[in-house]
């Protein structure tokens, strides 16, 4: 299928690693020029060693929490590609812990991470993706924020609370924008990495353990999600092929979810 993606320009924030690379890849194949945004110079670099990108790629640093830094991402975005027709919002991942054990900071970190890791962006990008006439965001966000687990409550109550503010946005920025969000169950990442490297038994390979946890999680589909298969649901959102579909939210689980 042609995604109509071609000569479109795209920011993916927390586009150094994981889903957010491996959708820029497949935007960037796709025909899209694209931005990808981190904090970490060094991650940057190696990102854009992995993208067969050459001028329809542009890397740029940049702290999606500080205000100035999206300005800045945003002026380099349209120094180097004119316009904007698309935004992922990806940045920030998990924070462990319950109710108990993280602190009043860890609840102020954590939901000033989740809120102003999409604030900040679709601030900075408004105006730009309303002259698209096809502007599109995407928000990433997790299936704990419709189904709680009791040792990511704060992430939890912050990914609730951005998956309402993903839903007024689609009704505050249409028809100009289409706002979607896109709920990931569990996805085969770096953050999964660092947790077999704690928790596998001596030995244990990550594939060993990854079926183990989806086993013990009950994922009807028996395995876990790899970051292609994200990027594959983020693109279509992003591109025209999906131009009907706003204020929706597309669950991208192997099914863990088990409410209607």
């Amino acid at each position: 299928m042609d995604l109509h993606l071609a000569d479109k320009v795209v920011v993916v924030t927390g586009g150094t690693s994981g889903i957010g690379l491996a959708t820029a890849k497949l935007l960037v194949s796709e025909g899209a020029r694209v931005a990808i945004c981190g904090r970490d110079a060094d991650r940057l670099s190696a990102a854009v060693a992995t993208v067969d990108g050459g001028d329809r790629l542009l890397a740029a640093q940049c702290d999606v929490l500080s205000a100035d830094a999206v300005k800045a991402l945003r002026d380099r975005t349209l120094e180097r590609f004119g316009q904007v027709d698309a935004l992922v919002c990806n940045a920030g991942e998990a924070r462990v812990g319950d109710f108990f054990t993280n602190t009043e900071q860890d609840w102020m970190d954590e939901l000033r991470l989740k809120f102003f890791s999409y604030i900040n962006p679709v601030r900075g990008f408004h105006d730009d993706l309303k002259r698209s006439g096809q502007g599109s965001i995407v928000c990433v966000n997790s299936t704990v924020s419709l189904q709680p687990e009791p040792h990511l409550m704060t992430s939890a109550a912050a990914r609730g609370g951005v998956l309402n503010l993903a839903k007024s946005f689609a009704g505050a920025f249409a028809p100009f924008i289409r706002v979607n969000s896109v709920q990931l169950g569990c996805i085969s990442s770096g953050q999964w990495h660092r947790r077999h490297a704690r928790q596998a038994a001596e030995g244990q390979s990550y594939e060993d353990w990854l079926k183990q946890e989806a086993a013990k999680r009950e994922i009807p589909l028996g395995r876990f999600g790899t970051a292609e298969e994200a990027a594959d649901c983020i693109a279509f959102l992003v591109s025209p092929r999906s131009s009907y579909v706003t204020g929706a939210r597309l669950e991208v689980s192997g099914g863990i979810i088990k409410h209607v």
